[in-house]
This record gives structure tokens, sequence and C-alpha cells, in this order.
């Protein structure tokens, strides 16, 4: 894969042949990344199975951009990785969509990730997460007003984000609501949000230029 890519993009250029004079040297058109876009054909035959289950199916064409896209670098890592952000987010998991996203939320502000915020306030909305509390998050602002849960995951998020640690109270108040299943899920997920967060910024991952950047700056 990487002589392949490398002999592709060392120029900066994607595919196209075509950069935006906007991009910094070093960005891929077609990824917008630092790294070009790994393609199928690129890859041994346990490389494209991962590639197809990344795609969402055989047949299908992985997205260009985000962290899935860059873990195809590394296939060993790209399986797991996805597979795990699949159970995460299953429908009916224990903790439901809106939490689920609140979450990805949290993680995503705390690392200051555009490209995860811009794709998951959009879902969180359209999950039931109520835009007050996605201001909260958004803004940094006191959890006071919050629901119940929604209080705990903020909470939990950014202490466990900023200070590297978390209250007893906060984690009694966690298992209480969510289960000690659903709270080993929940920091698991903001744990993934938080490495997605990483790759994208090792990469310094851009924005497609249909989707609107929605996180303020601090």
């Amino acid at each position: 894969i990487t002589l392949a890519a490398v002999a592709g993009g060392q120029s900066g250029k994607g595919t196209s042949g075509v950069r935006s004079a906007a991009l910094p040297a070093d960005i891929n058109a077609d990824s917008l990344n630092r790294l070009p876009v790994v393609k199928r054909e690129q890859m041994d035959e346990k490389g494209k199975q991962v590639y197809d289950h990344v795609a969402g199916g055989a047949g299908k064409i992985a997205s260009p951009t985000g962290p899935a896209s860059i873990e195809l670098y590394s296939p060993g890592a790209a399986e797991p990785l996805r597979t795990l952000n699949e159970y995460l987010r299953r429908q009916g998991n224990l903790l439901g969509n809106p939490i689920t996203e609140l979450a990805i939320l949290v993680a995503a502000r705390e690392g200051d990730s555009q490209y995860v915020w811009s794709a998951h306030e959009p879902a969180a909305l359209k999950a039931g997460v109520a835009q007050p509390v996605i201001d909260v998050v958004k803004y940094n602002r006191d959890v006071a007003g919050a629901g119940e849960k929604e209080t705990v995951v903020i909470r939990m998020g950014r202490q466990l984000l900023r200070e590297h640690k978390l209250d007893s109270p906060t984690f009694a108040k966690a298992v209480k609501l969510f289960g000690t299943q659903g709270t080993v899920e929940l920091v698991t997920l903001m744990g993934d949000y938080t490495l997605n967060g990483l790759l994208l910024d090792a990469l310094d991952q851009h924005l497609p230029p249909d989707r609107k950047p929605l996180l303020p700056s601090r």
C-alpha cells in the first residue's frame, strides 16, 4: 500500500490532478489529508476484505476522507476498529442513540475535532439530542439545566479527557444510570472518537467541500 500510495501522491496532488489553492502544500486533493486515498486494487486479498468491510460491502467505495479511510493504511488495525465502532453504535445499544451521539460530541469538543463534530452534530439532532444540550458541549457551558443522563455524560467526558481521572460520585452515578457494562461502553466510545480525532489531527484532515464547519474555536 505504502509504495503505491507514495508513487501516486508525493506531488501533493490527488488523482484528479487538481488541488484547491486553499489547501496546504502537503494535502492531497482526493483525501483532503496528508496521505493519498488507499485504493482497493492496491491491497492484498485480506486487505480487500477489510476494505469491503470499511466501505460497507463488496462493490462499494470507501469514503476518501475521515478516520476509517486513514485506518486502511493499516488493515490489521482498521478491521477491529471498524468492528468496535459498529458495535458501540449498534441499533439498540445499551446507551441509546441520543446518549451515544452526545458522548461522541463530548469527545469531539474535548479534542477540538471539527471533522467529527461537523458529522455528528446533525446526527445528534436527528437522534433526539436537544440543541440546548448540544450547545452546552459546543460552547463549554455549565451543565445546569441538562438532563440527568446528559449531565453525567458531559461531566465524565470533561473529567476524563481534561483531568485524566473520574471522581467517585460521577462514576457511581454513571453505573446507576447505565449499568456497569454501559459505563464501560460509554468510556470506550469516547476513547474511540478520541483516537479518531488523533488520526485526523496527525494527517491534517480537511472537511469535504459540502461539509459545513459547525464547531467554533474555544
